[in-house]
């Protein structure tokens, strides 16, 4: 069934994308983005389970594969594409009833949108390298149009910017898996060159220095896309521009999907070093710079959408210091993964909510939310407080995990340097959210009411994350090990 049930994933949303195309009112397009996501989930969960319980799916002559890390990505990957396909008819409502959301615009937002899923879903399960890095450039380029759907001087700056630096990026990935690939030569056949099985099977004979060099390429290159600093310049004005579901999109997936491409190259690199730990290293120091950079600009942030746009700079790097602390490490980097999903997609959403009612994001201007927008007030400042990993929900413990192996490993200066990243950022962000709560605003946030769905948007992800922080089940358990063993061993336990 894995023969036919991977292309399919990867071919349904371009289809959805097309039928976008072909709508008469933006209101069917909206309601078409909402209903046709929510139908994909069914034919995704049943992907998932099956490599879950019956190990991976290979498809089209091994060139697409899912795996358990693969699977469990998807997963994560489907729970903020549902969270932002519902919002959206939410959040593009008012547009469509003052007539700025016309039907063009929304068949670009529809199509870009389900793109955007098929190109993340082509990355995810893709086993051939080169495949891999051609799913990232199409998610790079359908996702630039999408921040500015709405077309002002400072979107399109945005999208300019996204597109130029990643692109840029993107192409240092490209060179980086031309020289992984040049690694294996003559010990591969050029047809097989670059899938991932057959490149973990012969890591120990690849040379040495080109995949070193191919590394150092990929990381620069992969990590531009993921946010990881100094690279993170187009992250902020992308985030603050995008339309809200977009940036939930961006912060809650579109990182982690540039983030997995380096994931896949660590047990190949580590096998082929002898499991020196150097790609490991490289990591952890790019990790401990993006929490460093991104906590002393969020002290100064004046902008809420760019003051979650360097709190994702901030958990991306929390991730990739995770994965440098190898096997428990890995694992709370994954699980961390799923908690900032979810923090930062409510986070986005109701932060793009609050700013429609206001009419502006600059946090000196807007208070008052839980008095004004009970339910997307109560949605954006708990979403702040989990980001900031308030305890007892689900990021605090993904933190503790991440500072659990530092110390079980005695990385003294890593501890140190992570606690006062994530304590600076902890004391920023809480300022913040006190100010949002209850200081006094001459802006009108009140909405006249909100939807069951609006309720549903806003409590569901909050009650998985209070859940994850006080019980995980066992059977999240066993994935995220199972998924954090590929990273480290290629899934040799």
């Amino acid at each position: 069934m894995g023969q036919t049930l991977l292309p399919i994933l990867v071919a349904l949303p371009f289809a959805a994308a097309v039928v976008c195309l072909l709508l008469p009112t933006s209101q069917s397009v909206l309601q078409f983005v909402r209903l046709g996501v929510l139908g994909l989930v069914f034919p995704f969960a049943l992907a998932i389970c099956k490599v879950l319980s019956h190990g991976p799916l290979e498809a089209a002559g091994q060139w697409l594969r899912m795996d358990a890390l693969s699977a469990y990505h998807l997963a994560v990957m489907m729970l903020v594409f549902v969270g932002g396909s519902c919002f959206s008819p939410v959040y593009f409502r008012k547009d469509i009833e003052e007539d700025h959301f016309s039907i063009s615009r929304a068949r670009r937002f529809g199509s870009l949108w389900f793109g955007a899923l098929g190109a993340m879903t082509l990355v995810l399960s893709s086993n051939n390298l080169g495949i891999l890095w051609v799913g990232v450039e199409a998610s790079t380029l359908l996702t630039a149009f999408l921040i500015c759907i709405h077309r002002t001087p400072a979107s399109l700056e945005a999208m300019w910017k996204y597109l130029i630096i990643c692109s840029v990026g993107v192409a240092f990935a490209f060179m980086g898996t031309l020289l992984a690939g040049a690694s294996a030569s003559g010990r591969l056949p050029a047809t097989e060159a670059l899938l991932w099985t057959h490149m973990m099977e012969i890591a120990p004979r690849l040379d040495p220095m080109l995949i070193k060099a191919g590394f150092i390429f990929l990381l620069v290159g992969y990590g531009t896309k993921a946010g990881l600093a100094p690279m993170h310049s187009w992250l902020p004005d992308a985030h603050s521009q995008a339309p809200a579901p977009v940036s939930a999109l961006f912060s809650g997936f579109l990182l982690n999907s540039a983030f997995y491409c380096v994931l896949r190259y660590i047990p190949i690199v580590e096998t082929a070093l002898g499991h020196s730990g150097w790609s490991l290293r490289l990591l952890v120091f790019f990790g401990l710079l993006s929490i460093l950079v991104s906590s002393a600009f969020m002290v100064m942030q004046k902008d809420l959408k760019r003051l979650l746009a360097y709190s994702t700079v901030e958990h991306i790097g929390i991730m990739a210091v995770g994965v440098g602390l190898g096997s428990a490490g890995a694992a709370a980097s994954l699980f961390h993964l799923l908690n900032h999903s979810l923090g930062k997609t409510l986070a986005f959403l109701s932060a793009g909510r609050v700013g429609q009612l206001a009419g502006t994001n600059e946090i000196a201007r807007l208070g008052g939310l839980l008095r004004g927008s009970f339910v997307w007030g109560v949605g954006l400042f708990w979403a702040l407080l989990i980001l900031s990993g308030v305890a007892p929900f689900a990021v605090f413990f993904s933190e503790l995990q991440t500072l659990k192996a530092a110390a079980d490993q005695g990385s003294w200066w890593t501890m140190g340097l992570f606690l006062f990243g994530v304590g600076v950022v902890f004391l920023a962000i809480l300022r913040h959210a006190i100010h949002l709560a209850w200081a006094p605003s001459n802006r009108d946030v009140s909405a006249n009411s909100s939807s069951w769905l609006e309720k549903i948007v806003v409590l569901c992800p909050l009650a998985l994350l209070f859940m994850l922080g006080i019980w995980m089940p066992e059977s999240l358990q066993r994935v995220i090990r199972e998924a954090a063993a590929i990273i480290v061993m290629g899934g040799r336990q």
